[in-house]
């Protein structure tokens, strides 16, 4: 988030989401206080977590990620992206 504010300029803040029903999601990126993407970490499951489904379409956040431990893992899934956690590491460089 400090690179994005610094390099590019924009203001991007890192949360998490949770609601009073209790469901909730490990990171949330907002640029400009609008929502960018969301990240939920898991340990081995590949199937698409609900709560970033919800809140997806509750909050129009463009992309959703499901993060896990297992190598070699890079799904599409109700138009999430399952991905292995080095895999998502690298690309944020």
């Amino acid at each position: 988030m400090h690179f994005i504010n610094d390099h590019e300029g924009y203001r991007a803040e890192l949360s998490y989401l949770r609601d009073v029903d209790k469901r909730e999601v490990d990171f949330l990126v907002t640029i400009d206080g609008k929502p960018w993407f969301a990240v939920e970490v898991k340990l081995n499951d590949t199937a698409l977590s609900p709560n970033l489904l919800y809140f997806r379409d509750r909050l129009s956040i463009p992309y959703i990620y499901q993060i896990v431990k297992k190598d070699k893992v890079d799904l599409l899934e109700k138009g999430g992206r399952i991905l292995s956690a080095g895999r998502f590491l690298a690309g944020l460089i």
